[in-house]
């Protein structure tokens, strides 16, 4: 049975058992007032008026059955699957890698690393850890989209300008359909999410479509 949501650029049909839900990167280092997004200058109450839209949707999402898929960007201690560009971007002392203000930055295994408990994956549920933003890129995320027969993807998630967007065009170069929630994802800056959301939308949908989360959760 397809279910219908009130979107744009128009309504997003899907099949509930051919659909997942894709919660993107709410690490701590990124939403908590003592991590590394903080120590960067960003004003981290802005992605967290995200969390309770977003926690309304996972929560559905599980009553129903959908598929749900966590991501985390992070890398593997001796920095090996971390590309230069990730590397040198930074000054040192806010590299990845680097003490930060939850162990070392974006870090597999340190507290900044760990999903917020609002949001965290129950038993059971899939984790990606991804060394990019596109969180296809060098995972397993498509072969098991593949194997469970997926062809609809529910994305919320942060941010909505960096790895939300990227995830969503690689979803979309592959086939599938998503919808982003969006008030279930959230940037630092409100200009940037605002225009992200314009971007997916135009020409008709060109990567996909947008969506309030009160107009999901009355269709869930």
């Amino acid at each position: 049975m397809l279910l219908e949501v009130k979107a744009r650029p128009t309504s997003f049909r899907f099949d509930p058992k051919r659909t997942a839900l894709l919660s993107v990167d709410w690490q701590r280092d990124f939403l908590e007032a003592g991590g590394y997004g903080a120590a960067l200058g960003n004003d981290v109450s802005v992605l967290r008026k995200a969390i309770e839209p977003a926690k309304q949707i996972l929560s559905a999402a599980r009553k129903i059955g959908l598929l749900i898929i966590h991501t985390r960007e992070g890398h593997l201690p001796d920095l090996s699957d971390c590309p230069r560009t990730k590397l040198a971007r930074w000054p040192k002392g806010k590299r990845i890698g680097d003490a930060g203000p939850m162990g070392r930055i974006l870090i597999r295994g340190e507290p900044g690393h760990e999903i917020i408990s609002d949001l965290k994956p129950l038993s059971g549920e899939i984790i990606i850890d991804k060394p990019g933003k596109n969180a296809f890129l060098r995972t397993q995320l498509e072969q098991i989209l593949i194997e469970t027969k997926i062809e609809s993807i529910i994305e919320i998630g942060v941010t909505t300008d960096i790895c939300g967007v990227t995830t969503l065009a690689g979803a979309n170069d592959l086939g599938f359909d998503v919808l982003a929630v969006s008030d279930a994802m959230a940037s630092y800056s409100l200009d940037r999410h605002k225009a992200t959301l314009d971007i997916i939308t135009a020409q008709g949908g060109i990567l996909g479509w947008a969506a309030e989360s009160k107009d999901l959760l009355a269709v869930l």
